[in-house]
């Protein structure tokens, strides 16, 4: 098979066998480009284990690594910025535990990775990938606040509650999802509103099928809409609670 395919990768946070199940799934090849929406650690148990098996896998496959706001969580916390609670509670705990037998190579590896990690990425289709979102009317060359990217919630918020019987052309249409042909977001899992499979509402695509909690990890190809799925991550891990 010659197609090079766009191959869409949720949020994986941490669960790293299920990682390697899905991408034996999808068969991903040489060709392919291979684009991850972020969230890597911050849930399961393996965290340092998940961040080697990225940089491994980018030396043979066409990889781009995009931000997620676990990703940069951990980064002030590997920085040695004050410790944060609150991401503690959120999957944090599991990521700490897991650094805490990393060596000092390692963990200025994995620095690395997470100072290189894009903000989004958007391809020559006018299609956009971005963990989270955006807020500015003009798209995301005009965000006042880069964060946005990594934390905003209203864009899903918006497309799912978008009349479904509104004309792009009509002047209530949301200037912001007209900027791209399509949009690739994970951040909210759709196990959030009771589904374990990729949904698109208006023109965004949202692949984060809920990895932390009971769901399975995807790969979704953007161009054929197919997608593959690990068994629910947690049956990997039988003695975690991962963010459950």
């Amino acid at each position: 098979m010659n197609l090079k395919r766009t191959l869409v990768v949720g949020d994986i946070h941490s669960g790293l066998q299920a990682l390697k199940q899905v991408l034996e799934k999808a068969a991903i090849t040489e060709k392919d480009t291979i684009i991850f929406l972020g969230d890597y650690i911050d849930g399961w148990s393996e965290a340092v284990e998940t961040v080697n098996y990225l940089l491994q896998l980018k030396e043979k496959y066409n990889c781009i690594y995009l931000r997620g706001n676990h990703d940069e969580l951990c980064y002030e916390w590997l920085t040695g910025k004050a410790d944060n609670p609150t991401w503690f509670m959120h999957g944090g705990e599991a990521t700490s535990n897991s650094y805490g037998n990393a060596s000092k190579e390692t963990k200025d590896l994995h620095l690395k990775f997470y100072e290189n990690l894009q903000n989004y990425h958007l391809d020559s289709e006018s299609r956009l990938f971005l963990h989270a979102g955006f807020t500015n009317l003009k798209g995301i060359e005009h965000e006042y606040f880069k964060k946005t990217f990594y934390w905003d919630r209203t864009l899903w918020e918006l497309a799912l509650s978008l009349n479904k019987d509104l004309e792009e052309d009509h002047i209530h249409y949301p200037k912001r999802l007209k900027n791209y042909s399509e949009i690739y977001i994970g951040h909210t899992p759709v196990t959030r509103i009771g589904k374990t499979t990729p949904q698109k509402a208006a023109n965004v695509w949202n692949i984060d099928t809920g990895a932390a909690f009971k769901g399975p990890l995807t790969v979704f190809n953007a161009d054929t809409k197919e997608y593959w799925q690990s068994e629910p991550v947690y049956t990997f891990y039988p003695n975690e609670n991962g963010r459950n």
